[in-house]
């Protein structure tokens, strides 16, 4: 299992290895964003969470002295991998607000 969140720590997203979701967790006010782009950002903190958990396994099996042959095979990412594809998400991740403008 693992966990990822958004940067404000409004969503946060538990998943298996796979990918699928345990857990949840999101504050009322997502709730008020388009619904496309909340699920999309649901499925991106899935893949992130998923690709963490493969990473962490990835590192159990190295540590338990699985040749690295072996674990090119397994298809689990590597942490240089992760870190790459975090950070091109991080670069598609709109942070901008489409309003100035909040309710009273």
């Amino acid at each position: 299992m693992s966990t990822a969140t958004t940067r404000t720590g409004s969503i946060t997203v538990q998943t298996t290895e796979q990918g699928l979701p345990t857990g949840i967790n999101i504050e009322a006010d997502e709730l008020r964003r388009d619904p496309g782009e909340l699920a999309g950002e649901i499925l991106r903190l899935c893949r992130q969470a998923a690709n963490r958990a493969g990473m962490a396994r990835r590192e159990q099996l190295e540590a338990a002295g699985v040749p690295s042959e072996m674990l090119a095979l397994t298809g689990l990412p590597k942490p240089e991998d992760v870190a790459r594809q975090e950070q091109l998400e991080e670069q598609d991740y709109d942070v901008e607000p489409e309003s100035w403008l909040w309710s009273v």
